[in-house]
């Protein structure tokens, strides 16, 4: 699914998400709590976490839909960076 790291980062933004709940790919991020600030917040903890930029094309609230969409532009960053 996702790393570890994935998952920390995205948990404070989370304030819905009980401490043992699991998160899915298909969890609403916004209906765990992330807000439009959170978003903003988010974006770049994850640009710190995994040192990479976020694409103007990949700055849509499609993005920060469910927690899979996320990580599938995270990692689709990662190997761009990689390559």
């Amino acid at each position: 699914m996702w790393d570890d790291r994935f998952e920390e980062t995205v948990r404070p933004f989370l304030p819905f998400l009980a401490p043992r709940q699991q998160l899915t790919p298909e969890d609403g991020l916004k209906d765990l709590g992330l807000d439009s600030l959170g978003t903003v917040q988010l974006l770049g903890t994850l640009e710190d976490a995994y040192q990479v930029r976020f694409r103007d094309s990949a700055l849509t609230m499609d993005t920060f839909r469910t927690a899979g969409v996320l990580w599938d532009t995270v990692q689709g960053m990662l190997h761009t960076t990689a390559s």
